[in-house]
């Protein structure tokens, strides 16, 4: 118990490796799965129940765990371990809305909480495999992030609109030059607005100073526009 939640372990964890690619399958079965039964889900509602406060138990449990993960062991930091991140904040917005289905929040969720996290679950930065908390964690928190955005807007009745999409595009710049100003004082690096992650990422590619930043703002728009495009193809074939 102490190797599987301390802070090392003697099993490295390798991108593409089976463990790995185990994930990522279970991640898109389940993802598809949603899609596929949302008309199956309005009309079966203890399943739908079911389904809810089993991705909020999810991400709380994810959420207070890494807290407990990193106090236990000595390693919290205000610059490494609020969740500030855009995974981090979609995982607090998932919580809440999950219990309150707020129309606004479920909307916003829907761009900020699918592609971020499953870029995440692509290139992963965690040190250990299946053998440590922190693997669990992880993947388990990061695939639960885009489960709860997509089963949100597919049991809900909000329609998404290109001024949605937009709306939320601004409140994440908003947000981000909060952070942008918020990071120095902390030492800390959440969005990535001070370098790209130590894994290889997308975020690799996009230059540095101020390229760097241009280069987020257009490529968080196109994945928002993307996102969109996605919602009215689902739309058009009765999946959202």
């Amino acid at each position: 118990m102490k190797n599987w939640f301390g802070t090392g372990s003697r099993y490295p964890f390798e991108i593409m490796g089976v463990s790995h690619i185990t994930m990522l399958f279970i991640f898109t079965l389940v993802l598809f799965s949603i899609a596929l039964a949302s008309n199956w889900l309005h009309t079966h509602e203890r399943f739908r129940q079911i389904m809810r406060y089993s991705l909020l138990v999810l991400l709380l449990l994810s959420e207070i765990s890494y807290q407990l993960w990193a106090y236990v062991n000595g390693v919290w930091s205000l610059g490494g371990h609020v969740p500030l991140h855009l995974c981090g904040v979609a995982s607090l917005i998932g919580i809440y809305t999950l219990i309150t289905y707020q129309p606004t929040l479920i909307k916003i969720n829907f761009f900020i909480g699918i592609l971020p996290a499953l870029i995440a679950l692509i290139t992963p930065d965690v040190p250990f495999d299946f053998h440590h908390y922190r693997f669990w964690k992880f993947f388990l928190h990061h695939m639960a992030i885009p489960w709860a955005s997509l089963f949100l807007v597919v049991t809900s009745s909000v329609r998404i609109t290109w001024k949605d999409m937009t709306n939320s595009y601004l409140l994440l710049v908003g947000y981000a030059l909060i952070i942008g100003f918020l990071n120095p004082l902390m030492g800390a690096n959440y969005l990535y607005l001070e370098h790209p992650p130590t894994v290889f990422t997308p975020l690799s590619l996009m230059g540095e100073g101020m390229i760097y930043y241009l280069n987020l703002a257009a490529t968080a728009f196109l994945a928002f526009a993307f996102m969109y495009g996605f919602y009215k193809l689902g739309s058009r074939i009765k999946l959202l």
